[in-house]
């Protein structure tokens, strides 16, 4: 209920806005509404790229028109000219400013070019970039000067649409601020209401209806932002605005379509799931075919109008067939939306030309209405739905007050808990230092291993055994304890678990399973979802005085126990993950430059303490760039997974091997001299070079590489020396004719 008022308070101070909206100022401005004339076709272009037309005055090929836009006997062209003789005014810095132009446009002023939007192509045509106001700074003596319009437009209109009119830029700032007002405003509260709705949605249980409100508010604020001008002083991307509105604007029969499904319920038409589905689909479809060049996305409103047209019919035409049926909160739903559609064909019909330009038609405020509308009666049904839960609370507390007095009059037993409590915080203590052991853990089997250790001393008196799982997905027997405990619990578990039937909460409606089951489980999912191990426990014996209350307890405690441990080692598990992914190559599978940099340090200062030898080999794939040219980069990218697997099996578990970078490859060999890395460093060269660089024969070409050999003490006295030593002998290794091996000299 709280929740619902401060909705209302929100309401009430938003269209307290709205109403002190007509008090906004209005910008001066000197409308540019009369002497204009146009010529249909393209200008030829003199040799240094000046249109003719501007400078060869032909007055019986032009025409007059009121408004640049839509020349009559267009027949298929899609090149107009237009020309205006600009008035007198006093402006401190005059801009012309026109609000929009199908579709692309160059101005020309003097025999220069003034201003131009969108790319023109050598036949004079170019791509859809957007539907931006244009603001053309005029020069200080444009006073009865000429001002000449190129347009290109393969769109249904063609020309310049709206206002055009010369003002100072502060004045255009202000006219657009201010025709972008109650958009704005509508928007923000369109914005609250999802934000509103998301909450609701966050704590509802049952139907999606808080949801389909956000969705259908988010998308009508976010059309009605993008289609402001004053979208543009925000971020000047007016292709970018085109999309977000576009996307919205193709989004709208989707979200209202849900909207009528879930609140017409049990009377919803089948139609309207296949409009939001067909809308959604075309939608997707129309805006990667727009991003990705196929189709200009001009083109696509005209299809979608054509299609929104006919499902706004039958949407609110199916629903109303159902009208005398619905309850009365569903009657105003949907004469709300029927007045949004009816306000959105009036709006498309403005925008095609088959109403006037100048009709203001509010379809902001017909979405807003209706957003209202739906909102005020989720309010409502949620304020219901809070009064019949805290009725139910009042019930649930009566409960709670008998259960209390009945456990009152059982003053009894509380010795006999109290020993049982005491039991289980010494549980309690132990299973928090097993959790601390184990987040001491470096790796997961050194955890299980600790867990094996202790699980007994944890779950005794009871009898129990634990399993873990092996590779081929059965269970062994890793620990037991307690009597019998031996021949009670088998020594292995079966694939699946079909024996056993898992232990889970609430207890008290349910038999206990015997032996008691609880499964180990460790995210991330390490086996595919099923439990890492399983643990066995035999029913607790208790006192015949709790019997019921202390075996639920105990039971409940080992249960809250295994989540916890596996808690615990889902953190180590994600956490050695994570240790593996930063250390590891994605593509071979070797440890990467930074695992490898880190050991070296650490090779170092032991061959430093020990005196032992340390070698570093150096290789790369000869000749990598041209292969990768000729069969492409994913043969490339087999090649170098072929090298990593000769690379392991040629060196010992005590070497280490990393992918460099690249094509190149680094082999750290703790121990050996020069010439023993040197001869592993020939017979690895060989291998690689006997080794197919693809498979099943798809690339036929092998690989060779170039191997630079160094080792310390005998190539350089100091371990910073290593690696350039190494380096330079790779380098005279190519040098020399690549496919060898170089050692560094002393």
């Amino acid at each position: 209920m709280r929740a619902a008022n401060r909705f209302s308070l929100l309401a009430l101070l938003a269209s307290f806005v709205l109403l002190c909206l007509p008090l906004t100022g209005q910008a001066a401005m000197q409308p540019v509404d009369e002497g204009w004339q146009y010529r249909w076709g393209d200008s030829p272009l003199m040799p240094d790229g000046t249109p003719q037309w501007i400078v060869q005055d032909e007055p019986g090929q032009w025409h007059d028109i009121g408004f640049p836009s839509n020349p009559p006997g267009r027949a298929g062209r899609e090149h107009a000219w237009f020309r205006v003789t600009l008035p007198e005014g006093e402006w401190f810095s005059p801009m012309l400013y026109i609000y929009s132009v199908d579709i692309i446009v160059q101005a020309w002023f003097q025999g220069e070019l003034l201003y131009q939007y969108g790319t023109f192509d050598e036949q004079g045509r170019g791509r859809f970039e957007g539907w931006p106001w244009h603001e053309i700074p005029l020069p200080e003596n444009y006073e009865g000067e000429t001002v000449y319009f190129r347009v290109f437009s393969n769109y249904t209109d063609i020309g310049l649409w709206g206002e055009v009119a010369i003002l100072d830029h502060p004045d255009l700032v202000l006219h657009l601020v201010s025709r972008s007002a109650k958009s704005l405003v509508i928007a923000t509260i369109c914005g609250l209401i999802a934000l509103l709705a998301l909450i609701f949605a966050s704590i509802q249980r049952g139907p999606m209806g808080f949801a389909s409100i956000a969705l259908f508010s988010l998308v009508t604020g976010t059309m009605l932002v993008a289609e402001t001008p004053a979208s543009l002083l925000i971020a000047y991307q007016p292709l970018l605005w085109d999309y977000l509105a576009a996307g919205s604007y193709f989004l709208v029969p989707v979200t209202l379509a849900l909207l009528l499904q879930q609140w017409l319920a049990h009377h919803s038409p089948a139609v309207l799931g296949w409009l939001w589905k067909f809308h959604l689909g075309f939608a997707v479809l129309a805006l990667l075919a727009s991003l990705s060049g196929l189709i200009n996305l001009s083109s696509a409103f005209l299809v979608f109008d054509g299609l929104l047209l006919v499902s706004l019919v039958l949407l609110v035409g199916s629903a109303a067939l159902r009208f005398r049926v619905l309850y009365r909160e569903q009657q105003i739903l949907l004469v709300t939306c029927g007045l949004f559609a009816v306000l959105l064909i009036a709006d498309m019909a403005v925008a095609h030309g088959f109403l006037p330009w100048g009709w203001l038609v509010p379809a902001s405020w017909g979405a807003l209405a209706f957003a209202l509308a739906v909102v005020s009666i989720s309010v409502w049904h949620f304020s219901r739905t809070q009064q019949a839960l805290q009725q139910m609370t009042v019930q649930l507390e009566q409960k709670v007050a008998e259960r209390t007095a009945r456990a009152e009059a059982l003053a009894e037993r509380e010795a006999a808990r109290s020993r049982l409590l005491t039991l289980e915080s010494r549980k309690s203590q132990k299973l928090a230092d097993l959790i601390s052991g184990i987040q001491d853990c470096a790796v997961l089997e050194e955890a299980f291993e600790l867990l094996a250790r202790a699980l007994p001393g944890l779950y005794m008196p009871m009898a129990g055994s634990f399993y873990r799982r092996r590779p081929d997905g059965s269970y062994e027997r890793v620990a037991t304890w307690g009597p019998a405990a031996e021949t009670a619990f088998p020594a292995s578990l079966d694939r699946g678990l079909p024996s056993l039937t898992e232990t889970t909460l609430p207890l008290r409606s349910q038999a206990l399973s015997d032996p008691l089951c609880f499964l180990l489980r460790v995210e991330p999912g390490l086996t595919g979802g099923s439990p890492e191990g399983v643990l066995l426990l035999a029913h607790p014996r208790l006192p015949e005085s709790l019997k019921g209350y202390g075996t639920v307890r105990v039971v409940a405690w080992v249960y809250q126990s295994v989540e916890k441990l596996g808690i615990t080692l889902s953190g180590l598990a994600l956490r050695e993950e994570l240790q593996r992914f930063s250390y590891e190559d994605g593509l071979t599978g070797l440890k990467n430059r930074r695992h490898f940099d880190e050991l070296f340090r650490h090779e170092q200062e032991v061959s430093r303490r020990s005196g032992r030898s340390l070698s570093l080999l150096m290789l790369d794939i000869d000749h990598f760039k041209r292969f990768n040219d000729t069969y492409g980069h994913e043969a490339g990218d087999e090649a170098l997974k072929m090298l990593s697997r000769v690379l392991a099996r040629h060196f010992r578990g005590s070497d280490t091997v990393c992918r460099y970078g690249g094509e190149e490859f680094a082999v750290l060999l703790p121990g050996a001299t020069s010439a023993e890395a040197t001869e592993r460093a020939e017979a690895l060269r060989r291998a690689v070079a006997s080794e197919p660089a693809g498979e099943g024969g798809a690339v036929p070409e092998h690989l060779t590489v170039s191997v630079g050999v160094a080792c310390w003490p005998e190539s350089c006295t100091e371990f910073g020396d290593l690696f350039r030593a190494a380096d330079r002998a790779l380098y005279r290794a190519k040098h020399a004719g690549r496919n060898r091996v170089a050692a560094a000299e002393a």
